[in-house]
């Protein structure tokens, strides 16, 4: 485990988990929306995009969070291991609406300087909540296909059913920890 990737619903918790990782493992953590999301909302251009996700992910150790298919072919090339948090949309959607009150309300500054504001959230067809419910079945249509695939049999993949298995699965997590391959938690 050198190369992580962190997938899963929006609201699965990919960044904190992620970032437990880095801190753990003592790697670099690269949050692909820190480089998705310009100021105002506005997303990068495709090609400047693709290229902070390529200078990004240059260095031999990583873990990297999101589930931009536009970048996967840069993020999945260089990948050793994907954790897949593979969650009930019940827990997806506790775990997002408590992160989303926690941000309004302290106007926690995202990227590039933007926030998250009430009626972006639960009074706007952009709407994260939206946004898990629009892509939660075709992720998990899509990942186990992909995980199939021969170009990624190479993939150590972890996936985890529950946040209390990915807590565990986290406190058990040393620099010399050896996992299965395909575990499913």
């Amino acid at each position: 485990m050198k190369r992580i990737h962190v997938i899963g619903t929006t609201g699965s918790g990919k960044t904190t988990l992620a970032a437990n990782i880095a801190n753990r493992l003592n790697i670099p953590h690269v949050e692909l929306d820190a480089l998705h999301w310009e100021p105002g909302w506005q997303p990068a251009q495709p090609d400047v995009f693709r290229w902070r996700v390529a200078k990004a992910l240059e260095g031999n150790t990583w873990t990297v969070d999101g589930n931009y298919s536009k970048v996967r072919d840069i993020v999945w090339a260089r990948a050793d291991t994907i954790i897949w948090l593979d969650y009930s949309l019940a827990v997806i959607f506790w775990q997002l609406t408590k992160r989303t009150f926690t941000r309004v309300f302290t106007q926690e500054e995202l990227w590039q300087g933007n926030k998250e504001r009430f009626t972006d959230q639960f009074l706007n067809k952009n709407s994260l909540f939206l946004w898990a419910l629009k892509t939660y079945k075709r992720r998990r249509q899509e990942y186990p296909q992909l995980l199939t695939l021969p170009e990624f049999s190479h993939f150590m993949v972890i996936r985890h059913k529950s946040p209390t298995i990915t807590k565990t699965w986290l406190a058990q997590l040393t620099v010399t920890a050896n996992y299965p391959l395909n575990s499913v938690t």
